[in-house]
């Protein structure tokens, strides 16, 4: 769970959102943890097939607006996030729900077995579908076995 903290805290930071108190997560309900989760397995099945188009689409409107296209989209997540662009395994912690994003933590191992923490914020849009709003990678202590 620190580590949960840890990648939480350098996305408040990274994001200009470290100076907000402290807010008690929330729970969210299991239809919502379900579609958060459809979300981001459908992302990463898209990037597993080199789907720029497919892998945008369920970014939301602020992550759109900084990589204009889909090729940009992807060309960023295959040399920045190496582990989420073709993860060798993925397993989904509890999401949280917190203010009106969910929080949804991912570890994840990379082609060498060593072991991430992919925490996603996700944001339901006004057609009360899901989208990612962001993702932080973390990398985690000695290797996956």
């Amino acid at each position: 769970m620190r580590k949960l903290y840890t990648a939480l805290a350098l996305w408040l930071t990274l994001t200009g959102l470290g100076f907000m108190p402290a807010v008690a997560a929330q729970k969210i309900s299991a239809t919502d943890a379900r579609a958060v989760q459809l979300v981001v397995r459908a992302q990463l099945e898209a990037f597993a097939q080199d789907n720029a188009e497919l892998a945008f689409s369920f970014a939301a409107p602020s992550i759109k607006g900084v990589f204009e296209t889909a090729e940009n989209f992807l060309r960023m997540v295959r040399s920045g996030y190496p582990v989420v662009y073709r993860p060798a395994s993925v397993t989904f912690l509890k999401p949280e729900l917190e203010a009106k994003e969910v929080v949804q933590p991912v570890h994840m191992t990379d082609t060498e077995g060593n072991a991430w923490l992919a925490v996603y914020r996700v944001q339901r849009q006004k057609d009360k579908s899901w989208r990612i709003a962001g993702c932080v990678v973390v990398a985690e202590r000695g290797k996956a076995i």
